[in-house]
């Protein structure tokens, strides 16, 4: 369907579903759509009838792994919505939603509360500045808790929880809320798709009361104006209770938190009402800045402005490639040439699509604070920014997590190989954080990601190309670095060549140390100083050793790793009048450091996850057993409804097999979570 209505930007909100995997993110997306008319059925994730997890992959598996964008109205308001993945493998996809929206939603378990995934996708939006609303769901399960769930917020994310509703009913007796603000029952009746509005339930008055004067005491301890209220009326109006709640969700001071049960549809219109009312439009936050020839600009919101649009997600389909953009200011219609600003290539706009996940409608034209896809970009990737050719701006990518764990891959047959090779490009460019080499030393063609599950979905991918393609596959490979233990102090090296014509001569005298780590992880990084003074080495033969130590990291001495976590010091140095160059210096940087790492002492660094696992009391003995045998180090244990709760920290080497190797010890009732916790040292120190 054909469709040229768009809503002014203050009716705008683009906002994206935030969790730890299974808290819900899908299934709030889903009554959403459903809600606003969108669709006219309820998608079930465990029936594999969602609108989002349209993939084949994720309803197999029964999780998101694709973000997904959908589009829906509700009380004249349009949302764009993504529904980002929830497992930490898929963190990537994460990163660059949040990096186009305005506001999220932070689905939270009721019984679980702030799990170690939601705790980084909150660092995720805090980087971004994202606001954010906080849903707790699951209020139908046995050991659902609000209170537990809104201290646990509290406690690990930080900010202050401002709880605007009261359950009705407990556990599979939850049949409702009461809306603090305006002191009203909403109950949903059995398969009723709306609420009864009614008054609050006698049992519940007293409660409810106080719980509104403690949340109008903790607003006006935030909002300067709700205090001054306060303090001359000792109450707050609804009005200025709203109010007062907006402003501190758009600045993060405070976090707005509502409840429900996704499932059975109970709290889904208040949470819609709360994304009108709480979350910002783009016209509500700062305008987007990026640069041109060096210098900073700002693009505000307005469609009249000069285009300014950021590409995040790249979708090959089967009608053609898709390029998903976030419109910053500015318009684009259909047959509209664009500048892609990175790599200063004219890309034609062939379609513009408003998107409902795998289902798209046709628009003439997209406007600022507009979330499309468009058809026609041939070029452009995840990241690029898309521009008026008269009007240059380039803006800021989402930054993509190095890989950590990496298979080799081929193709069975000898004549599916230049089809593996173009799978392969096809999969980096939908997914940056994929990455495809060739290994130098076997010939080996290399796919590395961020987990085990992201190669598994990447491969499977693959073999689901049309007409199948048979792919063999290595054993994981972690991505280990290697750092220095012991450095060197005073490592002279010369650089002297001379073969006829000018020479190459550059004298450098480098200081190597280790540097220091946080607490228990090991160092990462690369730091570069010079104390040299009296002008014995020119500054641009100083950039030019720096250039020659960051080209010595790539390779360490051990096994050929990458080199990171340490500090190198330019003490001294001596030039010769006609001899010396930028190259020569970089040459003699680029060797002194291998020299250095040589003669110091090395270690190696294995990257490290932070590992939660809950499981059945009787079967804590075995599980804490199979941890320490995989070098895990326990940092807690805590008894939650029935079962256990065990965080460790584990090499990542450590975790492939691990689930099978969970599911057997606990007879399938156990369940695991992972992060990634950077790097440690390895076992054994290698000098």
């Amino acid at each position: 369907m054909r469709s040229t209505i768009h809503n002014p930007l203050t009716a705008v909100r683009n906002l994206g579903i935030l969790a730890h995997v299974d808290a819900g993110k899908t299934t709030v997306t889903e009554r959403f759509l459903y809600a606003t008319g969108t669709t006219h059925k309820r998608g079930e994730v465990h029936d594999g009838t969602t609108v989002t997890d349209f993939d084949p992959q994720e309803r197999d598996r029964g999780i998101t792994i694709f973000a997904a964008a959908v589009s829906c109205a509700w009380d004249g308001h349009r949302i764009n919505l993504i529904d980002t993945p929830g497992h930490v493998d898929f963190a990537d996809e994460v990163e660059r939603s949040l990096r186009v929206l305005d506001g999220a939603i932070a689905v939270f378990d009721a019984v679980a509360g702030v799990e170690p995934q939601s705790e980084s996708v909150w660092r995720q939006a805090d980087r971004h500045g994202v606001p954010r609303i906080a849903f707790v769901n699951k209020l139908d399960r046995a050991g659902a808790d609000l209170d537990t769930a809104v201290e646990s917020i509290r406690q690990r994310l930080h900010p202050a929880p401002l709880v605007v509703q009261l359950p009705i009913g407990t556990e599979d007796g939850f049949t409702g809320v009461v809306d603090l603000l305006r002191m009203r029952a909403l109950v949903w009746a059995d398969g009723g798709d709306t609420a009864e509005e009614g008054p609050v339930p006698d049992a519940l008055r007293d409660e409810a009361e106080r719980r509104r004067r403690r949340l109008e005491e903790a607003v006006a301890e935030l909002h300067p104006l709700a205090l001054e209220e306060f303090c001359a009326e000792s109450t707050l109006s609804a009005r200025t209770l709203a109010s007062a709640l907006r402003d501190l969700t758009r600045t993060g001071e405070g976090v707005v938190v509502l409840c429900g049960s996704a499932y059975r549809n109970r709290g889904i219109e208040p949470l819609l009402d709360a994304v009108v009312a709480y979350l910002p439009s783009p016209l509500d936050v700062p305008a987007v800045r990026g640069t041109h020839d060096g210098t900073e600009q700002e693009r505000a919101a307005d469609a009249q402005a000069p285009l300014a649009a950021l590409a995040f997600k790249v979708s090959a389909t089967a009608t053609g490639r898709l390029t998903y953009l976030r419109l910053y200011s500015g318009t684009i219609r259909k047959g509209d040439t664009v500048l892609d600003a990175g790599t200063r290539r004219g890309e034609r706009i062939g379609r513009i699509l408003r998107v409902q996940a795998d289902r798209h409608a046709e628009l003439d034209r997209a406007v600022a604070g507009d979330i499309v896809a468009v058809v026609g970009l041939k070029s452009a990737r995840a990241g690029a920014t898309l521009c008026a050719p008269t009007a240059p701006l380039l803006l800021e990518p989402p930054s993509v997590a190095e890989p950590v764990v990496s298979v080799a891959v081929e193709a069975r047959r000898s004549t599916d190989t230049d089809r593996l090779a173009t799978a392969l490009a096809r999969l980096a460019e939908e997914d940056p954080s994929l990455v495809v080499r060739t290994d130098p030393e076997t010939g080996q063609t290399v796919l590395s990601g961020r987990g085990e599950l992201h190669l598994e979905v990447a491969v499977e991918k693959i073999r689901q190309t049309r007409g199948g393609l048979e792919v063999a596959v290595g054993r994981p490979r972690v991505a280990y670095r290697e750092t220095v233990v012991r450095g060197v102090s005073g490592l002279v090296f010369r650089h002297v060549k001379q073969d006829g014509g000018a020479g190459q001569f550059a004298h450098v005298v480098l200081d190597v140390a280790p540097l220091e780590g946080e607490g228990d992880g090991a160092a990462t990084g690369f730091v570069f100083r010079s104390t040299v003074v009296g002008g014995r080495v020119p500054q641009e033969y100083v950039r030019a050793v720096e250039a020659g130590c960051r080209d010595a990291l790539a390779e360490g001495p051990l096994g050929g790793h990458p080199v990171t976590g340490l500090s190198v010091t330019l003490t001294d140095g001596a030039t010769h009048s006609k001899d010396s160059s930028e190259m020569a210096f970089r040459t003699a940087g680029r060797f002194a450091l291998r020299e250095a790492m040589r003669t110091g002492v090395m270690g190696l660094l294995e990257p490290v996850a932070d590992v939660t696992v809950t499981v059945p009391a009787d079967a804590v003995g075995g599980v804490l057993g199979d941890l320490a045998a995989r070098r895990g180090r326990v940092s807690d244990s805590v008894p939650r409804a029935g079962s256990v709760v065990i965080t460790a920290t584990v090499p990542l080497a450590e975790l492939f097999g691990y689930a099978t190797r969970l599911r057997s010890r606990t007879q399938g009732r156990g369940t695991f979570t992972t992060r990634p916790a950077g790097y440690a040292p390895g076992t054994v120190p290698v000098s």
